[in-house]
């Protein structure tokens, strides 16, 4: 999955880029009532510009990406001083209110993220095959504090065994989630031309990992 994943940022396939904000993301964050300062932690974040949105808020950014590609493309969107530094295998840089660790999610440790509040999933969990979406779940209720909010955005298509993006059911996603985080589905979409079914959920981190 590693290697697929620097292959389509190596040769430009990445038609799951939104070049605008995600539209559900500007409708329902506010609803979340994360506060204004809040730092929020973004995996898989690619060069999504909803992290510019989010900054743009008032909130400092953590997104994690492995493909080095996706941080210097979105570096590039925007004029701005750049830092750049290392720490426990990631190469990070920062730009603004928003920093960028460039490595593995799942080698991501609390000590590292022992700031963030909150949390955004516009396409992590479906761009994970099945057999790694548990350990993502569980791996991210460990990094982020009780009472920590999130927005997840799913998808659900008619091949299982396609993608990324993966379709991922509602079921999935209450089994997944469900023993360490409270689920309130937000929104579900009409299919798209490709046959899919865009899903958007409030998730709310509960106390001790079970």
């Amino acid at each position: 999955m590693r290697e697929q994943w620097l292959k389509r940022w190596r040769e430009g396939r990445i038609g799951f880029h939104l070049a605008q904000t995600h539209p559900a993301l500007v409708r329902h964050w506010k609803a979340l009532e994360v506060p204004r300062r809040a730092k929020i932690l973004v995996p898989l974040c690619g060069k999504s510009l909803d992290m510019r949105w989010l900054s743009e808020l008032g909130h400092p950014v953590l997104g994690v990406e492995l493909a080095p590609e996706a941080i210097e493309q979105f570096l590039a969107q925007r004029s701005g001083e750049i830092s750049r530094y290392h720490q426990a295998g990631f190469d990070i840089a920062r730009q603004g209110s928003v920093e960028l660790w460039q490595g593995d999610f799942f080698h991501l440790h609390i000590r590292q993220v022992d700031e963030v509040e909150a949390f955004y999933d516009r396409a992590s969990l479906i761009a994970l095959p099945p057999a790694t979406r548990q350990r993502y779940a569980l791996h991210l209720a460990q990094l982020v504090p009780p009472r920590a909010k999130g927005l997840l955005i799913s998808l659900q298509h008619c091949d299982d065994d396609a993608g990324p993006p993966y379709s991922v059911s509602q079921e999935e996603i209450d089994e997944l989630f469900m023993p360490n985080f409270r689920l309130a589905k937000l929104e579900e979409g009409a299919p798209d031309e490709r046959g899919f079914v865009e899903s958007v959920w409030a998730l709310e981190r509960r106390g001790p990992l079970t």
